[in-house]
């Protein structure tokens, strides 16, 4: 004698299996995608300031001009006598301090290249701004 219920139990049931393939395709499109993008080049235009502040302590000027021209206080500096120039220049000063004239056609490396010199010689750097009329 057979006591057993013949009922047959259904159980529901997802299948997930084409689900690996979808994101893995997913995943190789926005890689593809941000690879186009290039990230890298960066546009950097000098800012303009509305409201101008005065210093009380006479700073150094250092402009740069877009040929590269290194004006250090008056007097031309090569690059490679930057460092050593700077550092004359604010030898005995308490808190010395350099304002950066940079032209808006550099890219933002050679900002970076002059602050990491004022960063060695424990300098505080300025980046001078053009009035909002010119």
């Amino acid at each position: 004698m057979n006591l057993r219920s013949n009922k047959i139990r259904h159980t529901a049931e997802v299948n997930a299996g084409s689900m690996n393939d979808i994101m893995f395709f997913l995943l190789l499109f926005f890689l593809i995608v941000s690879t186009m993008v290039s990230p890298s080049v960066v546009k950097l235009t000098l800012p303009s300031a509305k409201n101008a502040q005065t210093m009380d302590k006479q700073p150094i000027s250092l402009e740069v001009s877009a040929d590269l021209r290194y004006v250090l206080a008056g007097k031309d500096v090569a690059f490679e006598e930057l460092e050593t120039k700077m550092a004359e220049a604010v030898q005995g000063m308490q808190q010395p301090t350099i304002v950066l004239r940079l032209d808006e056609s550099l890219n933002i490396q050679q900002l970076v290249d002059v602050l990491e010199i004022g960063n060695k010689l424990k300098v505080k750097m300025i980046l001078a701004t053009k009035a909002p009329n010119g």
